[in-house]
Formats: structure tokens, sequence, C-alpha cells
């Protein structure tokens, strides 16, 4: 009786159809095949290998898709490898995905077979398990071979390893010493630095998506509220909306929290009187957005806390004046550089804009010494580029640094006054002398941390704000933070739950 039931479940299961949101259900199939004949056009002839993620091997976190292999493919699903060939003027692409296993998606769900590949795609379908003897057949060939690395950041892919790609390769190589594999992943990142049209409308939903979320957060709010229920707020919020996920681990930190600029423990008791720094966003069809607020818990700005606040707003003004078709990178970042400069030389916390410190070491900074303005600006003012990685790759990266159109990039110019940076300065003479005057004055903005953060993106004519619609003038801040606090799941209000 089992087993025929079992026989029973797994034929039921075989028959459902396989999943529909394989393919991204926002950018067409024609897309993505573009996409892999511009890789293509960068090589005479040859084979592209790119591996997708790996299953999850535990319950949790579930497998997200990675960046280049999603840009290229569209497809959604686990253990997939896509081979790309070029011979003689001719292009084929196949997708080699694992059989379906009728028993495993009784607790996965319905997965696309080989068979199903061609209709989801556009692509050739064949089991994973043939992929080896597939490409051994082209190598044999003569065949060259280009990669794509499988890796979830562009940031660490000089220095992979350990991935499946890297592991194939080496294992690879094994047996044919005299393989050369060359490396395509920075024609990808050319390629993803330009979004498209559809590409920028994900993003754009992804931004509002996260506006949203800023919103309940600045409403909600209050001392004695803990950090944990800001970030559960604002990630359902997400999910309600229809976003996947947050694109990157949410940071709110409230006092001395909003110091650390990857602070994401998110468990802190807020108190009166503090700076609440939130930096979260959501993830819409793999696309993700990057917004940051900075808001008094109290409802009102401190005197300190609004001197440093108007500094950061500025500069990011600054910043966002040069942004149009051609303009340079440097220009901007030059222009928000220069309104912090004076801001905290106005406010006392460094001697002029242009003035330095005894370096810690002779490399670190200029033969003159270490700028000032580092004690309180830890990080650039023009941020990064965002798409399929929170930071994606932008045009302006590149010599000589224009803005282009297709550009999405955040704005995100910060300070932070710990004074306890200043226990870790070379002792010298002119730094004791530095640090005298500067201690009594940073103790006076002591845990005020400030970044603003909004996304953009350049067009043909200008520039767009993604992320508009969440109030980031100090006085606007205050008003909404004046309205009702929303009842949250659960019952009550933030740092006042219904028992």
């Amino acid at each position: 009786m089992r087993l025929r039931l079992a026989y029973c479940l797994m034929m039921l299961v075989a028959a459902l159809p396989s999943a529909a949101r394989t393919l991204s259900a926002q950018i067409p199939a024609g897309e993505y095949a573009d996409r892999r004949d511009q890789l293509l056009a960068h090589i005479d002839s040859g084979v592209v290998v790119a591996f997708g993620g790996a299953g999850e091997v535990t319950h949790w976190p579930p497998t997200r898709q990675l960046p280049s292999f999603m840009y290229l493919t569209g497809f959604d699903e686990p253990d997939a490898v896509l081979l790309l060939v070029k011979r003689g003027g001719a292009r084929a692409a196949t997708l080699f995905v694992p059989p379906r296993n009728p028993r495993m998606e009784l607790f996965v769900g319905a997965r696309v077979g080989p068979t199903e590949v061609q209709e989801r795609t556009g692509m050739t379908g064949r089991p994973v398990a043939d992929f080896r003897r597939a490409l051994d057949s082209l190598l044999d060939a003569g065949l060259p071979m280009y990669v794509v690395s499988d890796v979830h950041s562009i940031d660490y892919a000089a220095v992979d390893t350990l991935t499946r790609s890297a592991r194939f390769v080496e294992h690879l190589r094994s047996g044919r010493p005299a393989l050369g594999v060359v490396s395509l992943d920075s024609v990808v990142e050319r390629m993803r630095a330009r979004k498209s049209p559809a590409e920028l409308a994900l993003l754009r939903r992804a931004a509002q998506i996260s506006v949203a979320a800023h919103r309940e957060a600045m409403r909600a709010a209050a001392p004695g509220c803990n950090e944990g229920e800001i970030q559960a707020l604002m990630e359902g919020v997400f999910r309600r909306m229809g976003a996947e996920r947050p694109s990157y681990g949410s940071i709110v930190g409230s006092g001395p929290n909003a110091l650390v600029l990857h602070y994401d423990r998110n468990a802190r008791q807020m108190e009166a009187g503090d700076l609440l720094l939130i930096d979260a966003a959501a993830e819409f069809d793999h696309y993700g957005a990057d917004v940051t607020r900075t808001m008094p818990v109290s409802g009102r700005f401190t005197p300190a806390q609004r001197a440093v606040y108007d500094i950061v707003l500025a500069a990011q003004a600054a910043y966002v004046r040069q942004i149009r078709p051609g303009g340079t990178v440097r220009m901007a970042n030059d222009s928000g550089r220069a309104v912090v400069g004076a801001g905290l030389a106005r406010l006392g916390l460094i001697d002029s804009a242009n003035a330095t410190y005894d370096a810690p070491s002779p490399n670190r900074c200029p033969p003159a010494g270490c700028p000032q303005i580092g004690l309180y600006a830890w990080h650039g003012f023009g941020g990064h580029g965002i798409g399929l990685e929170v930071h994606d790759p932008a045009q302006y990266y590149d010599a000589p640094g224009n803005f282009a159109p297709g550009d999405v990039f955040t704005v995100e110019p910060g300070i932070y006054v710990n004074p306890a940076i200043l226990d870790g300065l070379p002792d010298t003479p002119r730094n004791r002398a530095l640090v005298a005057r500067l201690r009594p004055v940073m103790d006076r903005y002591r845990n005020v941390g400030v970044r603003i953060e909004d996304d953009y993106a350049v067009t043909a004519t200008g520039v767009e704000w993604l992320s508009a619609g969440v109030p980031r003038e100090a006085a606007e801040i205050e008003a909404l933070r004046r309205r009702p606090s929303p009842q949250l799941p659960g019952g009550g209000t933030c740092a006042k739950p219904r028992m």
C-alpha cells in the first residue's frame, strides 16, 4: 500500500507543469539572447562556460541565483550550467539542468527539466550529467575555453578559488595540462554596467518599494523601540509589495551603532536623543535598490545633529548637480567633498578644508599628511553602481570616469563623529596638538552618524531620482515623525507591543 501510494504521488508530481517563474518576468527572453550574442562577439571562436548557483544544503537561506549567470540566462533554478559555442560563424547556447526528480519535487516544488528548457528560455536543454562529455568533445576539437566566474559578488572574483567553476577548471587542467582558460568577467562587467530600459524599470520598482518601507520606519521609530522591530517592519513591507528579499543585510543602527558602516546586529533598544541610521532596501526580481536615511529617535534633531545633517544633505545635493551625460565622477566627488570640508571646518571639527594630520605610515597618505576630513568622511560621496548586485558595475568606473546613459548608482555622503578615532593617531607633536583641539569639539558631536543615500539613473537627457518620495529635508523628516505611529503586526506600536 505504501509503495503504491508513493508511486501514485510520484506520477502526480511528474504530471505537474514545471515552475513558471524561472525566467525573469520583466525582461524578455530576447534580451537575454542578445546579451549572450554580445558576449560571444568578444571572442573569435571557442566555448564559454558559466555555472549557476548551487542548490541549498541547508533549509535557510534559500538559493539565490548568481548575478552574472542570471544576467546571461534569466534562469532562476539551481545547479544549472550554461555552455555557449562559437565556431565558423555559428553560435549555440545550451543550458544543462538536473533532470526532474518527482520525489524531491514533493519538498521543493516543480522544477524545469531538460525538456522544458527550450520553452522557458529559448535555449536547448540537456541533462547536466551530459555537460562534461559535451565540453570534452568541443575541447578535443581544438576550441579554446572561456569562463564566467560563479561568484556572488564581482568584488571577490579576482581571489576566487573555491567556487564550482574554479574547482572544475582546476580538475579539467589536471587532465589537460596545456589547456588555457580565459576569464570573460571583465566583458560581462562592462555589459552589466549599462542598464537596459527593462533593467531600469526593475530598479525603479525596487527603489519605490524601499521608499515605502522607509516612510513606515520614520513613522514607527520611538524611544524604547528595538532596532530589530524596525528591521522586521521594513522587510515585511518589502515582501508585502512584491520584493523577494532585502537587497543586502538591513542596517538599523541607533546611537553609537550609527557609526558602524555595515552594522547588522540590529538588537539595541533606542534611547531618547539618539540618531537612527537605516540603510535598507528591497530586491525586486533580482534587482536591488540601496537607500539610507537618518532620523532623530525623539522626533526632532538636536542642534548638533541638525548641523551635521545639513552638511551631509548639502554635500549630496552638490554631487547630484554634477550628474549628467558626459559629466565626470571626479567633478561630482570634488563638489561633495568641498561642501563637507567647509562644513566640518565651520563646526570646528577640522582646522580647515585642506588641513592634514601626520599619517600612521608613509604609504597611507600624501607626503603632506592625511586629510583631516577623513576623520569623519569614511567612504566616498558617490557610492556605487546598483543592479543584480548591490555593488554592481557602472560605466563611470572606467577611465576617464564619465557618467553615461544607462548608469544607475547611489549617491551617499556620510559624516561620522567618533572621538575614539583620535586614539589611533600616531603620537607626534603635531597630532598631539590636533587631538587637544579636536577632542572637546568631537565630544559635543559624539555618536552623531549621518548618511543620506539615494539611487539615480543617468538618462539621455539628464538624471532620474529613483528613490524620490522618502523625506530627506530635516523639516520633512520631523513632520513625518510627528504623525501617529503605525500599528505593527502582533498589535501595538514600536516600543509598545500589545502583550
